[in-house]
C-alpha cells in the first residue's frame, strides 16, 4: 500500500470553500458599509423612505456577516 501524504480532493474542497466564504463575507460587509453610508447621506437630504431602505439593506448585510461568523465558529469548535 502506498501512503497518501496529501488528499488532493479534500485540499481543493477546503480551498474552494474558503475562497467562496472570504469573497462572500467581504462582499456582504461592503454592502453593509455602503448601506450605512447611504443611510447617512439620505437622512441628511431629508429622504426618509430611501434612508429606511438603505438602513434595511445595511442591517440585512451586516446580519449575514454576523451569521457567517457564528457559523464559522460553530464549525471550528465542533470538529
Amino acid at each position: 500500500m502506498i501512503a497518501t501524504i496529501i488528499e488532493v480532493k479534500a485540499l481543493l474542497d477546503t480551498v474552494l470553500a474558503s475562497l467562496v466564504a472570504a469573497v462572500g463575507v467581504t462582499f456582504a460587509f461592503s454592502v453593509g458599509v455602503w448601506g450605512v453610508a447611504e443611510f447617512v447621506e439620505l437622512s441628511r437630504n431629508e429622504r426618509p423612505v430611501a434612508a429606511a431602505a438603505a438602513a434595511t439593506v445595511a442591517a440585512l448585510a451586516l446580519a449575514c456577516v454576523a451569521a457567517a461568523l457564528v457559523a464559522g465558529i460553530i464549525v471550528m469548535t465542533s470538529k
